[in-house]
């Protein structure tokens, strides 16, 4: 006793020597990157501003420009920098009371009218946007949901949380309103369910905070394989829109990596970046970028092809935390929650300008544009599901 008493001190000074360490390696890090650029979007922007005046384009499905960095001068208006003329508005469309407990995920299905939610209430319900009707309602063994998913052909929804379980429900199949046993329970992480997301109809992908990512077999309910390279709980996945085989995981360990399933079970790109836990990542519409959103209050765009960072967007006025991220069909909007104010902002992908501000009366914890980019779905612990357009 007396040995471990005296071995404190000398772990209390090994601690704070590594935290040392640990200061001094990060400040050479700060010195070695000191001049490069980490908004290349943006300061092309404003070189193009310089040289050729300021650019709009035709609205898109979501009031966006031009594809790709959202927008482009080619064809536009010397009106705004890669800005709409007029500008989008963002017009609350529906408001979705009925749950009882905080929404904590929604997903959209494939046929633009239907969203499946979870809530702390212990229920799933899926929604009929246009007529604002509850279509199904899903009770579960476990109120501490935490993620939710709808198949592309809209057969299955899957949700988990607490409970270290993904449970997947038949909706296609189901007669009448409650759908009250499990099609399927996967089985097999050791901690918490953060995210899920289906690959197609037949596998899904899961993310957990044991610090693993699972690609499951549905029917089978088993693994086909386990993506473990994280140093922290995984909170978020997002399957590329264009390659099924690869998708991006964002940890607590504030690093985002980009995996492919038919490539072994370690990530084939790092992005460091973020100096705090990631909480949620998603795709650019091309599939060839990607977002990642942080406790450190900003988000950044990463570029796969370039291999590092292109914009980061951010406010000395935001301070709140961001809880999720989403792009528009185009690409011309990025969409930001955050669990303090602002709450929900809209920003121009290119130039990092606010474009407009979703108003909600707290915590926004998880949207999504639409599969056809003409509607806004956001959640919120305010109990109810608003539509935006």
């Amino acid at each position: 006793m007396l040995a471990l008493l005296g071995a404190a001190p000398d772990i209390d000074d090994k601690y704070a020597e590594a935290r040392a360490q640990i200061q001094q390696l990060k400040e050479e890090i700060r010195k070695k990157t000191t001049g490069q650029d980490d908004t290349v979007l943006q300061t092309q922007s404003r070189q193009e501003e310089k040289e050729h005046g300021t650019w709009s384009d035709t609205a898109g499905p979501d009031g966006a420009g031009a594809q790709g960095g959202g927008g482009g001068a080619g064809g536009g208006n010397k009106q705004g920098l890669y800005k709409l003329q007029p500008p989008a508005t963002f017009k609350l469309r529906r408001k979705l009371p009925g749950h009882f407990g905080k929404i904590y995920a929604l997903h959209w299905a494939s046929n633009n009218e239907d969203i499946v939610s979870a809530s702390q209430d212990g229920k799933l319900l899926i929604w009929n946007t246009a007529t604002t009707n509850k279509k199904i309602a899903i009770p579960l063994r476990s109120a501490w949901v935490m993620t939710c998913a709808y198949s592309p052909c809209r057969r299955y929804v899957a949700s988990g949380g607490l409970d270290n379980l993904c449970t997947i429900f038949n909706v296609k199949d189901s007669i009448g309103w409650d759908v009250n046993q499990p099609y399927r329970e996967l089985q097999r992480h050791e901690g918490y369910l953060s995210c899920c997301r289906f690959v197609d109809d037949n596998q899904i992908m899961t993310s957990s905070g044991d610090a693993s990512c699972i690609l499951w077999d549905i029917d089978k309910t088993t693994a086909i394989s386990s993506f473990v390279d994280h140093n922290g709980d995984v909170e978020s996945v997002a399957i590329c829109p264009n390659n099924k085989n690869i998708f991006v995981s964002g940890s607590i360990d504030a690093m985002a990596k980009v995996w492919d399933t038919r490539q072994g079970t370690n990530a084939i790109a790092n992005f460091k970046g973020h100096e705090s836990d990631i909480n949620s990542v998603e795709w650019f519409p091309d599939g060839n970028a990607f977002i990642s959103g942080s406790d450190d209050t900003t988000v950044r765009l990463f570029d796969l092809k370039a291999y590092k960072q292109l914009n980061i967007y951010c406010g000395e006025d935001i301070l709140a935390s961001v809880t999720s991220v989403g792009f528009s069909n185009s690409g011309y909007y990025l969409l930001v929650g955050y669990d303090e104010e602002p709450f929900c902002l809209a920003w121009n992908t290119m130039t990092c300008d606010r474009e407009a501000q979703l108003d909600h009366p707290t915590r926004a914890s998880c949207l999504q544009f639409s599969p056809n980019g003409y509607a806004i779905a956001t959640g919120c612990w305010d109990r109810i599901l608003r539509i935006w357009a």
